[in-house]
């Protein structure tokens, strides 16, 4: 039984058709897949061949790994900034094309042979794929720790239901796509006001009103409105990568904006306070520990600001999104593994005086601690790092995820091959 005029009363926006939801389609098409490869790239970088991606196991979802780069030091921050950007400038543009296709998620019945039945599936995949990672996102960059499950498995296998639904829908829609494209020429779009405004044909399978109302905005308008908030969404953004005075403009990156004073005002995820880290784990009885030779090395801090000092200019980026780029001072990882007995490790695992908190640790594969800028950082900005960022020593190494340059730095145990 097809939709009836009657049923499609209630959707009789004169804008909704193929050409606009083409667009919207069209959009999304080369937008999302940016989203989804960096969003997988994001789980490689974080190590999932040491077990520390969450989620560790995935089963038969398990991704090809591989050694992350260490170069360049803003890889990550590209990556990364480019899946959370990105997926928050698309958020109108998904908004809009929902709205465009309303008329065929109540569709009665939903599918009435093989193909239809495989349209509605992805549809359903699609749908509730875009909004759960949608929700989630925005509420992991906003709040911490809110869900009563793990944020990241949750995303992880979403995203996966996503993009089976995007790849489905994309198979199944294409010719209609490029059809609608066609329908309309962009340039007339561009040149029609609203009072020469009209409906496209009704079609009982289609997005067209049945009794379309008279516009009361033009079809240029409703690009002009959806890519205004995708322009809104990027300035309120933007501003924790772009640093100054804007990042106080980062309203959807609120943890991306400012904490801490003079050379150490600059992005945090965790403080110290809600780590429970307190001055006698870090005060003049706090050693670090350097394992993998024949024996341990213990220093305290003063060993490690004897010994030769390298300093970077390296960025610092976080899964929900924000980065920043600050000027790292301390004893390269390289000249620590010499010191404790492995001049070529294979890796390092580092441990943190934090006794709680999944991040409280990480392991470091061998291009990332053989490289010349990979520190374990005393200073930041030509002064002593604050305890919310570390103190009194933290690890940094360029292009590594935020969460795994370890603070509060108690113990690193060198690796060798084999």
């Amino acid at each position: 039984m097809s939709p009836t005029p009657r049923r499609l009363l209630r959707w009789r926006s004169p804008l909704r058709g193929a050409w606009l939801t083409s667009v919207l389609g069209a959009v999304l098409l080369v937008g999302m897949p940016v989203v989804i490869l960096t969003g997988l790239l994001s789980y490689i970088a974080y190590g999932p061949q040491f077990g520390q991606a969450i989620p560790a196991d995935v089963g038969w979802l398990k991704l090809p790994t591989f050694d992350w780069p260490a170069d360049p030091a803003w890889l990550y921050r590209l990556t990364q900034g480019l899946h959370v950007g990105l997926g928050l400038v698309l958020v109108p543009v998904v908004l809009a094309k929902l709205w465009s296709v309303i008329p065929r998620l109540f569709q009665v019945p939903p599918a009435r042979s093989i193909a239809q039945l495989v349209e509605r599936v992805s549809l359903l995949m699609l749908v509730g794929g875009v909004l759960f990672e949608i929700v989630t996102g925005v509420l992991n960059i906003q709040y911490d720790y809110i869900f009563g499950f793990s944020f990241y498995t949750a995303h992880y296998f979403g995203a996966w239901v996503f993009i089976a639904g995007f790849v489905m829908h994309i198979a199944v829609k294409i010719p209609r796509m490029r059809a609608g494209l066609r329908s309309r020429s962009m340039r007339e779009v561009l040149r029609t006001r609203t009072a020469d405004t009209v409906a496209e044909p009704f079609e009982p399978d289609g997005l067209a009103a049945a009794d379309p109302d008279p516009a009361t905005i033009s079809r240029r308008g409703a690009l002009a409105l959806v890519g205004g908030g995708a322009a809104l969404v990027a300035v309120l953004t933007a501003g924790q990568t772009l640093g100054g005075w804007t990042r106080h403009a980062a309203l959807l990156l609120p943890r991306g904006r400012t904490l801490g004073d003079g050379p150490n005002d600059f992005q945090v995820n965790r403080t110290a306070a809600a780590a429970r880290i307190t001055p006698d784990l870090t005060g003049d009885r706090w050693r670090l520990t350097l394992t993998g030779g024949s024996s341990p090395v213990v220093l305290d801090r003063a060993a490690l600001t004897a010994m030769p000092q390298h300093t970077a200019h390296l960025p610092i980026a976080c899964v929900e999104g924000w980065s920043t780029t600050e000027t790292w001072t301390g004893v390269p990882l390289r000249d620590l593994a010499r010191l404790a007995g492995v001049p070529d490790p294979a890796s390092a695992f580092v441990q943190s005086v934090e006794r709680r908190g999944a991040f409280n640790r990480a392991t470091l594969q061998r291009n990332q601690v053989l490289h010349p800028d990979a520190l374990l950082a005393l200073r930041v900005n030509g002064a002593d790092l604050s305890p919310d960022h570390g103190f009194p020593a933290r690890i940094i190494v360029p292009a590594l995820p935020g969460v795994h340059n370890t603070k509060w730095v108690g113990r690193i145990d060198f690796r060798a091959g084999g």
